[in-house]
């Protein structure tokens, strides 16, 4: 108890000096090797006792780690020094504000959907495998059963769409044949109805005996139409072979 007091003494003096038992000594590196370690040894236990006491009087969670010269470990942990540790440095991070409770559980969330997606990736792509009659080995029988039923639900579905397409496009044509057949019987009449006032406007009127015969220029040759779409007089030119002398003029009405 008489040290443990002299040392609080010595951590409350804030001067170079400090007091040690009953003389005064500067507070530097020991060069006798002896006195050091004899130092090391009461110091050492005197911090021990101070950690275990503040531990159990104020209820703190204490982790004290020392390293002699000679390399040797000395701790003392009224917990786990592991978790304090953990402790410390969460503590440390939340208050630099390099990460927060909230994006530490976002990282976690996130590293479980990264594994999940992982796992469906890893599932769909076996699938795929077996669809494709590839990876069968592993599989037992209730399993190749159910990979069959799947296989045949999927292609009575595939079937059905592909029927329906098929459906829709002939009755697309079955519509389009329609339509170009009546737009063809429209044509063909108009193509008929062309050519019959063609023929009439090439008609050449009749001749008896006695009358004179005129012919009917090409209508490159001919003149131009009047107004009434009649043939003018001085188009039709008289057939030498029906010449005479008293020929009845042809008056054109």
């Amino acid at each position: 108890m008489e040290f443990s007091n002299e040392l609080s003494r010595d951590m409350e003096d804030g001067s170079p000096q400090r007091k040690m038992g009953r003389g005064k000594i500067e507070i530097k590196r020991i060069e006798n090797v002896t006195n050091r370690q004899v130092t090391f040894c009461k110091r050492r236990n005197g911090l021990l006792k101070k950690a275990y006491e503040l531990s159990v009087l104020c209820d703190a969670e204490v982790a004290l780690i020392v390293f002699s010269s000679r390399g040797r470990l000395y701790e003392y942990a009224n917990h786990s020094v592991k978790a304090t540790i953990e402790r410390y440095k969460k503590t440390c991070s939340d208050s630099t504000g390099v990460t927060s409770v909230e994006e530490a559980n976002a990282q976690q969330e996130a590293a479980k959907l990264r594994n999940q997606i992982r796992t469906l990736q890893n599932q769909t792509r076996n699938t795929s495998r077996n669809l494709m009659g590839e990876g069968l080995t592993s599989m037992n029988m209730k399993d190749l059963k159910n990979l069959e039923t799947r296989l045949e639900k999927g292609i009575s579905r595939v079937r059905a769409k592909k029927n329906e397409l098929l459906f829709g496009e002939i009755e697309f044509m079955q519509k389009k044949e329609i339509e170009l057949h009546n737009n063809n019987q429209f044509l063909r009449a108009k193509i008929a109805e062309s050519e019959r006032s063609q023929q009439s406007m090439n008609l050449m009127p009749g001749s008896s005996s006695g009358e004179q015969h005129y012919e009917l220029m090409p209508q490159s040759q001919a003149g131009p139409f009047d107004s009434r779409n009649f043939f003018q007089v001085s188009d039709l030119q008289p057939d030498e072979r029906y010449s005479c002398q008293n020929q009845t003029p042809l008056q054109l009405v």
